[in-house]
């Protein structure tokens, strides 16, 4: 069997390359110890189609499906991790509101998304509501014309730039994930406020808050879906989500690769170059053979998505080796870079922060173990 692009997805690699190198790699470093949101460079990503990449044209996204998503995330997080998350978040929060969404939601939300005019973030978790949904404790509560939502939510990517969050909430008072729903939140509503701004130890260039809520009023005809539908929403969001994140581990990885072959070559111990050493060899050659098994994981994953074959199993497979496999990576090249790769002047101590997240967010290798299980057995 072989995986064969084709010319439009060569090219929206290449394009994705030469974007990630002009105008990425020159200030990632600064933007994640300064932490800088890279607005600027969000903006020009949405001109060029990055920003909506799974959006129907009819909808101003680029229509050219998962695959070509996975390539150009790849060579946006080899570049910066950082960009790379608020890429594959705001391209997760188009996806529920084009498969549930109403015609005029469509109209008003995915057009602007998918051309980086607004900023799309998803949110879930809370504090005590993880890996389980269903222990959700923000409550929607049906006033009519209007929800009147009070809580919070927490570790929310893109939260304080989003002018329209994905928002999953009570709207039954039982804990199960069936008295959940979707709403569509945007910036300025009365009674929703940003509150905490997370100190992170990795991907510090990207923009993760605390959502607070008290009395906050969301018309009816933001209800994404039906009512009682946002457990199915936030599952299905988060099966492309996991694409992303493993699209996003590959790209971590081979940045992790290539530092590694670079600084070997150049590298004198005991008279010759490192990457003459055996143990430095092998360290790559595991790295190098870790990255194709992951990208064929992750691209057979993308491409089920564009077949429109159910793709869940193969999404959390390719989510959880990817994401270890790019902290196997990251671990590797600071051990070749020894007690440089410890020095912030060097990418490689960057690349090993970003990394760890990737096995955290969008569900835990735990939870992706649990969910291959599931799939597997039911098979």
């Amino acid at each position: 069997m072989s995986f064969q692009l084709t010319a439009e997805q060569e090219m929206i690699r290449l394009m994705a390359r030469d974007f990630a190198k002009k105008e990425l790699e020159p200030f990632a470093g600064e933007w994640d110890r300064k932490e800088i949101f890279p607005e600027k460079a969000i903006g020009k990503m949405g001109g060029l189609g990055l920003m909506g990449m799974m959006v129907p044209v009819e909808y101003g996204g680029a229509g050219v499906g998962a695959v070509s998503y996975s390539l150009a995330l790849q060579e946006i997080a080899y570049a910066c991790a950082s960009t790379a998350v608020t890429m594959s978040v705001n391209n997760l929060s188009s996806d529920p509101i084009l498969q549930f969404g109403s015609e005029e939601q469509k109209q008003r939300y995915l057009l602007p998304l998918a051309g980086g005019e607004m900023l799309g973030a998803f949110a879930v978790t809370e504090s005590e509501a993880g890996s389980d949904p269903g222990n959700i404790t923000t409550r929607a509560e049906d006033c009519g014309d209007h929800f009147l939502v009070n809580g919070s939510k927490l570790f929310i990517t893109n939260g304080n730039r989003a002018d329209v969050i994905i928002l999953i909430a009570r709207t039954v008072s039982e804990k199960s994930n069936r008295g959940l729903s979707a709403f569509l939140l945007t910036k300025g509503t009365p009674g929703f406020r940003i509150g905490r701004r997370e100190d992170k130890l990795g991907l510090r260039a990207s923009d993760t808050v605390e959502l607070l809520f008290e009395d906050c009023r969301i018309p009816k005809e933001n209800l994404l879906g039906k009512e009682g539908s946002g457990f199915k929403i936030a599952m299905v969001a988060l099966d492309s989500g996991r694409i992303g994140i493993a699209s996003q581990s590959l790209g971590i990885a081979r940045a992790c690769l290539h530092e590694s072959i670079r600084y070997a070559k150049t590298r004198k111990q005991f008279g010759k170059n490192i990457s003459s050493f055996q143990a430095v060899q092998w360290m790559i050659a595991d790295t190098a053979a870790e990255i194709e098994a992951a990208s064929w994981l992750t691209l057979s994953a993308a491409d089920r998505k564009d077949q429109g074959i159910p793709f869940t199993k193969e999404a959390s497979m390719a989510k959880l080796f990817a994401s270890e496999m790019a902290n196997r990576a990251a671990y590797r090249a600071l051990q070749i870079h020894g007690g440089y790769g410890y020095m912030k002047e060097y990418k490689v101590e960057r690349l090993y922060r970003d990394a760890r997240v990737t096995t955290i967010y969008e569900g835990t290798s735990e939870i992706q173990r649990i969910v291959i299980a599931r799939e597997v057995m039911q098979d």
